[in-house]
């Protein structure tokens, strides 16, 4: 039904079906190597499917710093899978296959940061005269783009509470061409139902997109839950280290995957290869990480809770999160992320200026380091 939905719209997918597409598509991985079957998560996080480079047995990807690549012949073209590195590089391909695998997609793209994904997506799907119901809490880059880029080419959104799927529903159009979700949100750690919001995006025949960049996919991965696209911050969990900025949006199939390859190819939007190499070897602590981050966030969580100049704590761990029975059933062993935020009783910008070591003020989520920061007056002072 989707599909067929997306045929019918101003842009169809037939016009993905170039020969670069064609010959990219699930094609550009090095040679197949026997795996052992059923490999676990944390498996995949590390190995993801690279194999060996098959000319000298190097057993990381090379980085291929080269723009363009060479042709046997005319008749040739595309043969050994690569042409130009806008278009697809081996070094950002494993990078992209090996988001896809870990995430239960098709495929995906590597973009040059989360918002590059959120734009790819809105622009892979929307047109002027089409309307989005959004989350009423997201990341406030999502919000802004929505409204001051998006609303003045056409386009309308109904930012709305994610929390009670009943809203979602009632906030569809005849022209709704995509539900938005984000889960859980960025900054107040509200849950979307993912599961009853694909039901409802799928009886209506709309596409269902959620971004899980603080859940990731080692807590939460929403195309197992029937969402059709998923997105992701690279810079964040992926990365892991504070070292590369990175996007993903990545498709249950192959009609959805041609779709954003195409955007991003019309729009230029890739990574570095030098930024894909890193994230291909930092994402693979990504499981431990999040492990002793979920771990930790809960104990400050608990600590703050009974903390008598704090008056309010939220964290999906904690009994007293509102959504905590979702909480356990969305999310994977018990595991709830490493980010929380709370409400202080007295001025926070004291408390964010007095910060001492090694807690950090600064802006990102996700790393190694502990980072504390004023949503309000940082990442959604515009919102």
């Amino acid at each position: 039904m989707l599909a067929q939905k997306l045929a019918r719209g101003a842009t169809s997918l037939r016009s993905a079906s170039a020969p670069w597409l064609r010959q990219s598509i699930r094609s550009l991985s090095l040679k197949d190597h026997s795996w052992v079957p059923d490999c676990s998560l944390d498996t995949h996080i590390v190995h993801g499917g690279v194999c060996p480079d098959e000319k000298t047995g190097a057993i990381l990807t090379p980085v291929y710093l080269s723009t363009t690549f060479v042709q046997e012949s005319v008749d040739q073209y595309l043969a050994k899978g690569f042409s130009y590195s806008r278009t697809n590089n081996p070094t950002v391909k494993m990078l992209e296959e090996k988001v896809a695998k870990i995430e239960n997609g098709y495929d995906s793209i590597c973009v040059s940061t989360g918002m590059a994904a959120t734009a790819s997506c809105i622009n892979a799907f929307m047109n002027s005269g089409d309307h989005c119901v959004i989350t009423n809490c997201s990341y406030g880059g999502t919000n802004r783009i929505c409204r001051e880029q998006f609303v003045p080419l056409g386009m309308s959104f109904s930012f709305v509470d994610f929390a009670d799927p009943k809203n979602v529903e009632e906030a569809i159009r005849p022209n709704t061409k995509l539900i938005f979700s984000e889960s859980p949100t960025n900054p107040t750690l509200t849950l979307a139902d993912l599961d009853a919001i694909s039901e409802i995006a799928q009886r209506h025949g709309i596409l269902h997109v959620c971004d899980s960049t603080f859940a990731t996919p080692y807590i939460c991965r929403p195309l197992d839950h029937g969402c059709d696209l998923t997105i992701q911050s690279l810079t964040k969990y992926y990365d892991g280290l504070n070292i590369g900025t990175g996007g993903a949006l990545v498709a249950k199939t192959p009609e959805l995957y041609e779709r954003i390859k195409l955007i991003q190819n019309m729009h230029g939007n890739i990574m570095s290869p030098l930024t894909a190499y890193m994230m291909l070897q930092t994402m693979k602590t990504m499981g431990l990480r999040i492990r002793q981050q979920s771990s930790s966030a809960m104990k400050i969580a608990t600590f703050l809770e009974s903390h008598p100049k704090v008056s309010k704590v939220v964290y999906p761990g904690l009994a007293s999160h509102p959504q905590k029975e979702l909480a356990d059933r969305q999310h994977r062993d018990g595991l709830h992320g490493g980010m929380l935020w709370f409400d202080v009783k007295g001025d926070p910008i004291k408390l964010m200026d007095g910060i001492k070591r090694p807690w950090t003020l600064c802006e990102n989520l996700g790393a190694a380091e502990s980072i504390i920061t004023a949503f309000l007056g940082l990442t959604h002072s515009k919102i």
